[in-house]
């Protein structure tokens, strides 16, 4: 585990896209895991300078998101398919038939969670999984449980989690109450990993991450488990390290 500490969100960001950018010149069809959330914002907006200065070819790459709301169609505006094009894909030259986003709306949750494992199959696997944290430590969707699943599924999200989300949508009743998301197991077969992570608010549940016993009550913990992860964090949130 290689913990990265920055000066801010802005010296993040900067790392992150480099680090992104970075991978994608070695492999031009890179598979890569996408987050959603205001982390990655900043390092979204990196890799779409890089691509405009003509640093990065976006048309071979390949993504992946980590989670979509259940009960939430595309062309909703708190979708993570809307939020997804509105912040990235639609400032970038990347190809829309190699974007794979959870169907929110699916009728048959089973058969669309069994496909989005199928096409990361199908893909080779994901190269590079860029992952964002929760305040209680979830990864995805992945609520702290007795037990986590692994493959892509769907979750009952903790009140927490709904609470944490509130500030995005008119009234609490309006965030959805459930989730599909990757599983766990899915995460960390990625071959490499990058967890961002800013704020004081996010410094109790990194100190867990990185330094407390690996358990399902903190999902986060399982990433010590993974040969290739990176940590980039803020000096807010790395200040109880």
């Amino acid at each position: 585990m290689n913990v990265v500490i920055v000066k801010n969100y802005q010296e993040l960001s900067v790392r992150a896209a480099q680090l992104v950018a970075d991978q994608i010149t070695r492999k031009k069809n890179i598979v890569l895991g996408l987050a959603t959330g205001q982390t990655p914002v900043g390092m979204y907006q990196g890799l779409i300078k890089k691509y405009k200065k003509g640093e990065i070819d976006f048309s071979q790459v390949v993504t992946f998101n980590l989670d979509e709301y259940y009960g939430l169609s595309p062309e909703h505006p708190q979708s993570y398919h809307y939020f997804m094009w509105d912040t990235f894909f639609q400032h970038i030259n990347i190809n829309k038939e190699k974007i794979y986003l959870l169907n929110g709306i699916t009728d048959n949750i089973d058969e669309e969670c069994q496909r989005f494992e199928d096409l990361i199959k199908k893909r080779g696997g994901i190269d590079l999984q860029i992952l964002g944290i929760g305040d209680n430590g979830h990864l995805g969707f992945n609520e702290p449980a007795i037990g986590l699943k692994s493959k892509t599924h769907l979750v009952n999200l903790s009140k927490a989690t709904i609470h944490a989300n509130v500030k995005y949508f008119n009234d609490i009743k309006e965030v959805p109450r459930q989730a599909l998301t990757m599983g766990i197991g899915t995460i960390m077969k990625a071959e490499k990993i990058i967890l961002l992570a800013s704020g004081r608010k996010k410094s109790p549940v990194i100190v867990k991450t990185i330094k407390g016993p690996v358990s399902t009550e903190v999902p986060a913990t399982v990433l010590q488990l993974h040969n290739e992860v990176t940590i980039i964090l803020d000096q807010d949130v790395a200040s109880k390290l």
